[in-house]
């Protein structure tokens, strides 16, 4: 699986690129069928954005945001959304191929 990490108005540094791709390579837990993880961070006025957008087989993109003064709480609460929204979708897909 391929992750991308970019980031705007603000430098990426080798320890916060870690620990993203720690945080978000858990991902593929979720969802067997994740292809590829689009991660955008940015700074904003009043704390930071973080964008996870995944890429996931036979569906459109699954987009998630989040904006929280502190980084590394912001890319913890955008991963958990990102699984939320994961592990919905292949339990629709479960109960949808069961009938």
């Amino acid at each position: 699986m391929l992750i991308t990490i970019c980031a705007k108005h603000m430098e990426l540094t080798e320890a916060v690129t870690k620990y993203i791709e720690s945080k978000v390579g858990k991902l593929p837990r979720f969802f067997n069928g994740l292809q590829q993880l689009a991660v955008t961070i940015e700074r904003a006025p009043r704390g930071f954005h973080v964008e996870i957008r995944s890429d996931v087989e036979r569906h459109e993109d699954f987009v998630c945001n989040y904006r929280h003064n502190d980084l590394y709480a912001c890319v913890d609460l955008a991963v958990d959304r990102s699984a939320r929204q994961l592990s919905h979708y292949k339990d629709r897909v479960r109960h949808h191929h069961r009938y």
